[in-house]
């Protein structure tokens, strides 16, 4: 975090490391006299869905909603991303797969300086674009692992912040026994959160949206119809139409590989994103986000397009990206004029010199 103390003048004997990340989160640690650490982190935790920073002109960007999993990498091009073995040994088997051009290279584990903490070291995505716009749609009928809902019914009990949080979206949505106890069940919490977006109906949902601007949103949590997708894709690619030809293509491609994939074949992919990401040069599409995906109990085997129900690990992965598809291209017959090629790379030079006195 050298850069980000840099650039706010944060001298090292207040360095973050002298406390847990246990007790900066919990906010127990220097409240009476913060010190300049705890602002940049209160800032950079306010900072809606994504975070980014500069090394060396070098941006990357982070999801809100994974605060402090993500370091900078030590070197070019790369973000570290906390280790969850689960993930790493999805990243391992994909390395050897058809699907490897389609998701960010892993390339080892790195110990934090602490040594309190692992890090995977991956490609960052977003290191070839300039200012780039960006969305994460996660994909499947369902975020959650069977296990997960499983383990909720075990013991049951009614909880008051899950309650309030559905009433935030529908107060129509809890029934009158709900009302009137002010609790829902975790499960019923589940399967509702689902049902109230495109997961459920489309396969997808629309996680964040962050355009070249900076300016960024997460409030799509009842974005449910074809229609309504069909808006917010249409404002992430407004002035920027080379990118929707770009991303058909790119989701093609990923349909044709993930059809001879063995890893594919073989794992349940749960609460998997796609990534979006274009500027006015380039557009392309990965897979992300692993630390759900499991390895298939054996003797099961899964078509990711066929309607789930509990016990059959089906995740309608192929749902979701066929409806990405059709919207897309949906999207491309309705432009009013031709969609032009995109313009050709800067110069390098250019780039960096602009970057830098940014």
């Amino acid at each position: 975090m050298y850069f980000v103390k840099k650039i706010f003048g944060i001298c090292d004997d207040e360095k973050p490391s002298e406390h847990s990340e246990e007790n900066r989160n919990s906010g127990e640690i220097g409240e009476e006299n913060p010190s300049p650490w705890r602002k940049i982190r209160n800032f950079v935790q306010w900072t809606p869905f994504f975070q980014t920073y500069k090394k060396q002109r070098y941006p990357w960007v982070q999801l809100a909603g994974h605060q402090g999993n993500f370091k900078a990498g030590p070197d070019q091009g790369t973000i570290l991303k906390k280790l969850c073995i689960k993930e790493e040994k999805c990243f391992k088997v994909l390395m050897d797969d058809v699907l490897r051009p389609f998701v960010p290279e892993y390339k080892g584990i790195v110990k934090a300086d602490d040594g309190e903490c692992s890090f995977i070291q991956l490609q960052d995505l977003l290191s070839d674009f300039v200012s780039p716009c960006v969305m994460d749609c996660k994909i499947g009928v369902r975020t959650y692992l069977e296990e997960e809902l499983a383990k909720a019914k075990e013991k049951p009990k009614l909880r008051k912040d899950m309650y309030e949080k559905m009433c935030q979206v529908d107060t129509t949505a809890p029934t009158e026994e709900e009302h009137k106890m002010k609790g829902v069940t975790k499960p019923r919490y589940m399967v509702w959160r689902e049902t109230i977006s495109s997961t459920a109906t489309l396969g997808f949902r629309i996680e964040g949206i962050r355009k070249s601007d900076g300016t960024s949103s997460k409030d799509f949590k009842t974005v449910k119809t074809r229609d309504q997708v069909m808006k917010e894709f249409m404002e992430f690619t407004e002035n920027f139409p080379h990118s929707v030809p770009k991303y058909i293509q790119r989701l093609k491609s990923i349909r044709t590989a993930l059809e001879t994939s063995p890893f594919f074949q073989s794992h349940e992919v749960i609460g998997s994103s796609l990534l979006f990401v274009h500027d006015k040069y380039d557009a392309n599409v990965w897979l992300i986000d692993f630390a759900k995906t499991l390895e298939l109990p054996e003797n099961i085997t899964i078509t990711h397009k066929d309607k789930w129900k509990v016990g059959s690990h089906e995740d309608g992965y192929l749902i979701g990206l066929d409806n990405l598809i059709s919207i897309f291209k949906s999207i491309l017959e309705n432009y009013p004029v031709p969609v032009s090629p995109p313009l050709s790379l800067p110069d390098t030079s250019l780039i960096e010199t602009n970057t830098g006195n940014t």
